[in-house]
């Protein structure tokens, strides 16, 4: 049989034409009415992942042609919030900002976390991650990690190190500190990492191993010892990792956006599609890298798969943490 190659492609063609038109209407198909959208963000304001989404909150509003806010509702280490999200309707008007320590850390510290971490929630798109950075005050006498854990080792149980609460990055990052050092220091949870860092500005505690400290320490508030990456950060380029401080430990919290289950699959798209566009802009990336963070972006398959494979690795974490289930 001969192929008129002419109007086969011209048929290719029009296909591809279609399926463009198809994949555009389906992107400016939502949000379908003006309706504002809401950020959920599982944290009381001032810590990281409160600037993440207020961050996101004015170029996604542009992108989407509706307002877009962010609406803080903290408590238990992101589980309060994170648990009136999974009753929204899944409309695509809600977003919740997760964190591995909603999504992934979380079911291994609650005995009756109220959602499930994987079926109750559908991933839209990885936003970044953020190496857990060792702060002090800046009026404290310590001025490297091995001053800390010579100080410990000293005095066992006199010094303590805050978190935004039981099971947050910072708790689990001290907790892997404790067990990197072999250190007695005592574990005091806030409502939130900006609490936290007040008090640890204020010299109330001792040290933190925090995600959204870098302002405090561009502002002369806090002394960065060493962060907890595998390489020193662009903005931080004289803070030794914790490998050269003489302690290897690998510690960061990660962020992406999820809708409620049975989201609206346009609702995803256009999600996904607009926030990688933001991503990818100069500006925004500045003001992740400048606050510490790791850009990612990729599809909502990529963070499905991987906000699933962390739910399995924090098991480990939690349970090396010696954090007891509540």
């Amino acid at each position: 049989m001969t192929v008129n190659r002419t109007n086969f492609s011209r048929r290719n063609a029009a296909a591809a034409c279609l399926l463009t038109l198809c994949s555009t209407w389906a992107l400016a198909a939502w949000p379908s009415d003006d309706r504002p959208i809401k950020i959920l963000v599982p944290w009381p304001a001032g810590g990281a992942t409160d600037q993440v989404g207020r961050m996101l909150a004015q170029p996604l509003s542009q992108a989407l042609g509706v307002p877009v806010v962010v609406d803080n509702k903290g408590g238990a280490g992101g589980v309060i919030g994170t648990q009136q999200f999974v009753k929204e309707k899944a409309d695509g008007h809600v977003i919740l900002l997760a964190t591995s320590s909603t999504n992934a850390a979380a079911p291994h510290l609650y005995a009756k976390l109220g959602y499930q971490p994987v079926s109750d929630f559908t991933p839209v798109v990885s936003l970044c991650e953020i190496p857990n950075i060792m702060v002090v005050p800046a009026k404290s006498r310590w001025n490297s990690l091995k001053d800390i854990v010579s100080a410990a080792k000293k005095e066992p149980g006199k010094y303590t190190y805050g978190s935004s609460g039981i099971g947050g990055s910072q708790h689990l990052a001290g907790a892997q500190f404790k067990t990197a050092t072999g250190l007695d220091v005592r574990h005091v949870p806030y409502k939130g990492s900006g609490p936290a860092a007040q008090d640890l500005i204020a010299g109330h505690i001792d040290m933190m191993l925090d995600t959204g400290s870098l302002g405090s320490i561009k502002g002369g508030l806090l002394r960065p010892l060493a962060v907890a990456s595998q390489k020193r950060l662009p903005a931080l380029p004289d803070v030794p990792t914790f490998k050269e401080a003489g302690t290897p430990m690998l510690a960061s919290a990660w962020y992406g956006l999820m809708l409620p289950a049975n989201a609206p699959a346009e609702a995803v798209a256009r999600l996904n599609a607009e926030v990688n566009k933001i991503l990818r802009n100069p500006e925004i990336q500045a003001k992740l890298t400048g606050m510490g963070a790791i850009v990612l972006g990729g599809t909502a398959q990529e963070f499905g798969r991987f906000a699933a494979s962390e739910v399995k690795r924090y098991e480990t974490i939690v349970r090396d943490s010696g954090a007891p289930k509540e």
